[in-house]
């Protein structure tokens, strides 16, 4: 097939552009190169099969493609809120424009959504028929209310126009390409081991997140968007772990005697976060198989690697 991916030169969307890659697909890789970098995608470059563009989803572009991995929207924190308007606009126009060109070309359309649409759950584990409980004038809102309109835009567009729509909610996810400056709280910890200094925890560090290896999570992009099933569909790792216990995990892997500091907990930051995956076990038979400790080895390894790099 012929499969467009939408930050395709991103962290998960240079993942992703591997797997298809190696499975003999023919890939278009759409990037503004805003957090993506050509660093994750080299392999590929002189590949016939592989095709690199240059363009801002916030503008229309006119392709031939079978399917399309919509994953363009920065998706950190210090990502989306140094250009919040940007940010709306990649999650509202953007997806407006991926879903004009998928009912154009007949496409199958894939929304990588978030569980950001949850907002700080009064729910707990969060299964895809809550409704969240999300700030829509706070400083995440450009994020998770973007993706909130993405997500009408794929059922409206679905409903209307009969764009085959398949809409996943990611959760945390973690692994090698990471940007070391994303701000999240996996690569925060493994930048400040490596580079002796303290790890900074916000808030107490009792609230709560779920780490999926992004291995786990492309295997369960593609098995739901080759399934007959539309979404919404929860994926992540259920394992539920306090940032203090992460924060920990990080520094005996790297850096037994770094300290742990603790600063205010940001705005509208969520207390609990856990997927449950009962919909993804029961329809695609997937769930994560890459244990927390294995993935972040393998996580360390490569930021190790580039850090050490960069100093060289």
């Amino acid at each position: 097939m012929r499969i467009l991916v939408t930050g395709g030169a991103g962290f998960l969307g240079s993942h992703l552009i591997d797997r298809l890659m190696a499975q003999g697909h023919e890939v278009v890789c759409l990037d503004n190169f805003y957090t993506g970098t050509k660093r994750n995608i080299l392999k590929w470059m002189d590949n016939p099969y592989f095709e690199l563009i240059r363009h801002d989803i916030t503008e229309p572009i006119r392709l031939e493609v079978d399917q399309i991995y919509h994953l363009a929207c920065p998706a950190s924190p210090i990502h989306y809120q140094y250009n919040p308007v940007k940010t709306i606009k990649t999650n509202v126009i953007g997806t407006m424009n991926m879903l004009g060109l998928a009912k154009r070309v007949k496409a199958r359309f894939f929304l990588a959504s978030t569980s950001e649409v949850y907002g700080d759950p009064d729910v707990h584990p969060q299964t895809e028929d809550y409704r969240g409980n999300v700030n829509c004038i706070g400083i995440r809102s450009c994020y998770d209310e973007g993706k909130r309109v993405a997500e009408t835009l794929s059922f409206d567009y679905h409903r209307q126009n009969g764009v085959d729509i398949r809409v996943v909610r990611i959760f945390n996810t973690y692994g090698p390409r990471m940007l070391e400056n994303d701000g999240r709280v996996v690569s925060n910890f493994i930048v400040q081991a490596l580079q002796n200094q303290p790890l900074t925890v916000y808030g107490d560090g009792s609230q709560t997140r779920s780490f999926c290896y992004v291995s786990d999570l492309v295997e369960g992009f593609i098995r739901l968007m080759n399934s007959d099933q539309i979404g919404p569909m929860n994926l992540g790792n259920p394992g539920e772990y306090t940032i203090l216990e992460l924060a920990e995990k990080i520094q005996n892997m790297i850096n037994p005697g770094a300290e742990i500091i603790f600063k205010p907990l940001p705005e509208d930051d969520p207390k609990q976060r856990q997927p449950d995956i009962t919909r993804a076990k029961t329809w695609l038979g997937w769930e994560p198989t890459v244990p927390l400790d294995k993935g972040l080895e393998l996580t360390v390894k490569d930021f190790r690697d580039r850090i050490e790099g960069n100093l060289n």
